[in-house]
């Protein structure tokens, strides 16, 4: 009996190894076997860096807005908003972080803050005004680590469900062990974030209304994610997300205090990827303005409650213009 369970374990530890990797192989056919180029609707703006994806709409002589997405969404997931920001007169600009989307991709495979914070600095010197910075989750992070960079770069800040992992004294976290060989993250990935079998559960688990994951925005999600070295380039950027440098300026509150430009928070009152306690610990450490919060929203304000969103938003920069 001891025998016959000893092999059975064998079989099955087997087994998972062997569909983890035929996961992984089915991620490297998927991404390979197309070729797969930028949306014709947006432009790529070449900078030190590497060229930016970019989706702009509104006159040219509009006041510049500038929208960074969140983690594993790309320029796309603004478009709506981009196009109602256009019909008011903004000049807006939504654009891919790197990994995501279809900009290009880092050679050196460094996506830490500073560097997602220069690639925005690049872009917005391309700009002929400064523009008021508006971003989420993730993106909020390069976003805040820009303005804190170089806040005069900026007219100003309007964070939205910000993934800040701010703290009084930080400290640096570890890439969880499994994690740490390039081989498991990439299995790992292939399995989640680059699998379209889960793209639809895992933005659910981010919304608190869960019937804003409409098959639309789950295949806008899912656009650029056929690109060549999606997983390789995902697996690159983890630890960026789960381990961010204790010294990033973004990290510590006392950053925060007397920026020379203002700020809004905006966020969803039933958010549980950051919670509202992370929003009242920004405004506090910011020392401007309450939190703005969406009734019964979750982290994608956006598209939970895409109406009182925009007024929102309108209503925030309204009053940064008129302050101009």
């Amino acid at each position: 009996m001891r025998r016959f369970l000893i092999r059975l374990l064998i079989v099955l530890l087997i087994a998972v190894i062997i569909t983890l990797f035929a996961f992984r192989l089915s991620a490297v056919w998927r991404e390979t076997g197309t070729k797969l180029l930028p949306p014709s609707e947006g432009t790529m703006i070449s900078t030190p860096l590497g060229a930016l994806y970019t989706i702009t709409r509104g006159p040219a002589d509009g006041t510049p807005l500038l929208l960074a997405h969140g983690t594993a969404a790309w320029s796309g997931f603004w478009v709506p908003q981009v196009a109602a920001l256009a019909e008011d007169g903004f000049r807006a600009t939504a654009f891919d972080l790197p990994p995501f989307g279809y900009s290009d991709r880092a050679a050196d495979g460094d996506y830490t803050r500073a560097r997602q914070a220069d690639r925005i600095l690049a872009l917005i010197r391309t700009f002929p005004d400064r523009p008021i910075m508006i971003a989420h989750s993730f993106g909020a992070a390069a976003a805040t680590e820009a303005v804190l960079r170089e806040p005069d770069a900026f007219a100003g800040l309007i964070i939205i469900d910000g993934a800040l992992a701010m703290a009084k004294t930080p400290t640096q976290a570890k890439l969880p062990l499994p994690l740490r060989p390039r081989l498991l993250r990439e299995t790992a990935l292939s399995l989640t974030a680059t699998n379209p079998m889960a793209t639809g559960t895992l933005l659910r688990g981010l919304l608190y209304n869960k019937d804003a994951a409409t098959d639309e925005i789950i295949r806008t999600l899912q656009a650029p994610q056929r690109r060549a070295g999606t997983t390789a380039a995902y697996a690159d950027w983890l630890p960026a997300l789960l381990a961010p440098r204790a010294d990033a300026l973004s990290r510590t509150a006392a950053n925060y205090a007397d920026l020379p430009l203002p700020v809004r928070i905006i966020w969803g009152d039933q958010d549980t990827v950051t919670p509202p306690a992370q929003a009242e610990a920004l405004a506090k450490a910011i020392g401007q303005q309450p939190v703005i919060y969406i009734e019964n929203v979750g982290h994608i304000p956006h598209i939970e409650a895409p109406d009182v969103f925009m007024t929102t938003l309108r209503a925030v920069l309204k009053e940064m213009r008129q302050a101009r």
